[in-house]
């Protein structure tokens, strides 16, 4: 399905998918592909997220309104369940001061969103790290104090979780900015997927 819906037309010439015979974690493939993103701001986002937000909006506050000195812009988000987010304590401008990975008895409620604007010296930082292997656990931590924060005011949802999945169908759905009614969308609205979810209490 991923591949099927990479190849379809509004995709061809500027998404070149890449497959991993060993997953390499959220750091490592961001490192091995380092030549890709040498001078140019990187988006890294995590692929179990349902994001929906203006990213106009988080691309402008990275660009020219993040404060100096940082070299990320992590989105976050408020969750009613922090036992199953990264947490973070933040200073009054926005800062990321202290990061909490899934910490039972956590009391805060803005997390990590998992989606990131990453600058090079943060690629080339990892270049140097051939043990960095996951974002939030190996590169966060080293980066504390020099993390900005955008807080995601829309839908943001872990769907790697069934019971997430399942309650991602009944959020609004976002407007498309392409022609959605295509041979992939059609065999997709058709996958046994939607029969699963609605014998589990979701919409089909």
């Amino acid at each position: 399905m991923v591949r099927g819906f990479l190849s379809r037309e509004r995709f061809v010439g500027w998404v070149n998918p890449l497959e991993e015979d060993c997953l390499l974690g959220t750091a490592g493939t961001l490192a091995a592909n380092a030549n890709q993103f040498t001078n140019a701001t990187t988006l890294l986002a995590h692929a179990d997220n349902w994001c929906h937000c203006d990213f106009n909006a988080f691309i402008d506050f990275h660009l020219h309104n993040r404060p100096r000195n940082t070299a990320i812009t992590m989105m976050t988000f408020r969750t009613t369940s922090p036992e199953s987010c990264g947490i973070v304590d933040i200073d009054d401008r926005g800062i990321v001061k202290h990061f909490h990975e899934k910490v039972q008895g956590s009391t805060g409620t803005l997390a990590n969103g998992a989606v990131y604007l990453v600058e090079p010296e943060v690629v080339r930082w990892l270049k140097t790290r051939p043990n960095a292997i996951d974002f939030s656990r190996d590169v966060i931590p080293e980066f504390l104090g020099r993390i900005a924060t955008w807080e995601n005011n829309g839908v943001h949802r872990d769907i790697g979780v069934m019971q997430s999945l399942l309650e991602a169908q009944m959020d609004p759905k976002p407007d498309l900015c392409w022609q959605h009614d295509d041979d992939w969308m059609r065999n997709y609205r058709t996958h046994p997927v939607h029969s699963f979810l609605g014998d589990l209490g979701g919409p089909r």
